[in-house]
């Protein structure tokens, strides 16, 4: 139990930094005549949800409890957020903006339930083939988690070049940001692939080599997505 409270406050710290990133850069992209920062962050945390849910839980990937409750309660339940969208409805109406009110309301609801919706049904897909994962002559690739972690550098190198862009930085804080955003996202990404792979009954000891090459082919597809996010994010 203790563990999973440890798991939830770490995920929960890493989502609450990213929503303020997200939410940050957007509003500096869109301004602040309309609540589109809370919007995007709780459309893609939606999406996002409806995707591991879908793959963690109802496909039953092998994934400790610790690990599941890190990223779908914590990283997911901070960065979305229900009651920043309900106070700037209410500030909205207040304001005497009743259309936006109710326009936030009903895209909100709406857009966040198709999101969902798009997640679960995209997470069904990715595990259509072989539960996800290739296997051939003893050895496995979790092709759906690497996808999954491919599409979340898309969105990070796309928040990354919204905040980089749209906000006046140095660029020595420039680079810190990428650099060290890019190399944890690479690092704990690959990482959790190769714990996929033990529980899977795949011994480190016995796999290093491939184990290896799982990790390096990760960083190779993150890193390819994560420069397509940030070129997307500049043509914006």
């Amino acid at each position: 139990m203790l563990n999973q409270v440890i798991a939830v406050a770490v995920g929960g710290a890493c989502g609450s930094v990213l929503r303020f990133l997200v939410s940050t850069g957007v509003y500096q992209w869109l301004g602040r005549g309309f609540p589109y920062g809370t919007l995007a962050v709780n459309v893609m945390g939606s999406f996002l949800m409806g995707l591991l849910v879908e793959v963690l839980i109802l496909q039953r990937v092998a994934m400790t409890v610790e690990y599941r409750a890190a990223i779908l309660v914590g990283l997911f339940g901070s960065f979305t957020t229900f009651s920043t969208f309900s106070l700037e409805t209410v500030y909205l109406i207040e304001q005497g903006s009743f259309g936006k009110a109710a326009l936030n309301i009903g895209v909100s609801i709406a857009a966040c339930l198709i999101a969902v919706w798009i997640g679960l049904l995209g997470g069904r897909l990715l595990m259509l083939y072989s539960g996800g994962v290739i296997r051939s002559m003893g050895w496995a690739f979790p092709y759906a988690m690497a996808t999954i972690n491919a599409l979340g550098a898309l969105l990070i190198g796309l928040v990354a070049s919204l905040i980089v862009e749209k906000i006046a930085l140095s660029p020595e804080y420039r680079a810190a940001v990428m650099i060290i955003g890019a190399g944890a996202f690479v690092t704990f990404s690959g990482l959790y692939l190769i714990l996929y792979l033990i529980e899977d009954e795949h011994p480190l000891d016995l796999n290093v080599n491939w184990m290896l090459s799982v990790f390096l082919s990760n960083a190779i597809f993150c890193g390819l997505a994560l420069w397509s996010g940030y070129w997307i994010g500049k043509k914006l």
